[in-house]
């Protein structure tokens, strides 16, 4: 058999450009499976209204500037041409299109390699970085009536722009970032409005570099005890943006509580109150694109996967990056180093007898 890879990385986007980077100062063999055709992760998925100006910031990638083109270029063109002069600069080993279909042990127990599988294709290694972040997992919670309703539902993932929504009465269904971000883009050409599960809770503090590590701090603890990941700004609440002071003005953010059912023309309260909608645009979030683990049993009894840093406790063999607090572009950076280190110090464990004789 082909000797095994060092380590395989899942996912080009920032997490995994970053730690394949690592890997390559450590000299540490490996490839990067990305689903996509072409570079740029998540960001070439985004809609074209959202601007450089709209986005939280976009750390540099290691050993590089970080991106600063101009504010009202669109993102989804700007940082994936960012991405991919970044892989040619450093010649990084990514190969795609390559859909993941899952991980699984090694026929042969003894050798302790894990195999990756996609479609007919298949890769041996010793260790493995997932780093497939949440943009193809959109989130819609479940609510009586949904399948009833005629208007047009579609979720954060599906969206179209501002125009797509004009003179359509939206209901924005999520209590993040993003909800406050589309309303505000939809509020100036439409009616609007928002409802949440639970009241906003909005920042009246300067986010400091501070009030940031303790978001992340928490969100830690989270993923250390195998809680399903939280998100960071579920921890470090909302705040308007310039761009966001028009919809204020016009009441987009005066929040109802969840509806208690979707009929065919709207939704109906507890109360019997019903409220006509012609679309219901779901920004609930994303969950971990993580199923093609499964075979591996990394889930704890809390439904999450607990890490040790960026290590799978369940098996010390799998680092995850851009999981939980490292969800951001900062936090996927740090991550790919301590990934790199951690597959490292996984490898030197390999008995050197045993590692000869496979190769």
């Amino acid at each position: 058999m082909d000797s095994p890879l060092q380590s395989v990385v899942i996912g080009a986007g920032q997490a995994g450009l970053s730690t394949s980077y690592h890997l390559a100062r450590r000299g540490i063999e490996h490839v990067v499976l990305d689903a996509d055709a072409a570079p740029g992760g998540a960001w070439q998925h985004r809609w074209d209204s959202l601007s450089m100006d709209d986005v939280h910031g976009i750390a540099a990638l290691p050993d590089a500037e970080r991106p600063e083109p101009p504010g009202t270029e669109r993102a989804n063109r700007a940082v994936p041409a960012y991405f991919a002069d970044y892989e040619a600069a450093h010649g990084l080993p990514v190969v795609r299109p390559v859909s993941v279909d899952r991980v699984v042990d090694d026929a042969d127990a003894e050798s302790g390699l894990l195999v990756v599988r996609a479609g007919r294709r298949r890769w041996t290694t010793r260790t493995l970085v997932n780093a497939t972040g949440t943009w193809s997992q959109p989130f819609v919670p479940s609510y009586p009536g949904a399948r009833t309703f005629r208007g047009e539902q579609l979720h954060t993932h599906d969206y179209p722009g501002p125009e797509h929504f004009r003179g359509r009465r939206t209901l924005v269904v999520g209590g993040g970032a993003s909800a406050v971000q589309l309303l505000g883009e939809i509020a100036p050409v439409t009616d609007t409005l928002w409802v949440t599960r639970r009241p906003p809770v909005w920042r009246t503090d300067d986010f400091t570099p501070e009030v940031g590590r303790a978001a992340v701090a928490l969100v830690e603890e989270r993923v250390r005890r195998g809680l399903p990941p939280a998100s960071v700004v579920s921890v470090t609440g909302l705040a308007l943006r310039e761009q966001e002071l028009v919809a204020d003005r016009l009441g987009a953010f005066r929040r109802r509580p969840m509806f208690a059912s979707i009929e065919p023309d709207g939704v109906r309260w507890d109360d019997g109150e019903h409220e006509r909608a012609d679309v219901i645009l779901w920004a609930t979030g994303f969950r971990p694109a993580v199923t093609h683990l499964a075979p591996l049993h990394l889930r704890s009894a809390h439904g999450g996967i607990a890490l040790d840093g960026t290590t799978a406790i369940a098996d010390p063999r799998v680092q995850l990056v851009g999981y939980g607090p490292s969800a951001s572009t900062i936090g996927a950076n740090r991550a790919g180093r301590l990934a790199a280190t951690r597959v490292a110090q996984s490898l030197a464990r390999v008995p050197r007898a045993a590692a000869s004789a496979e190769a």
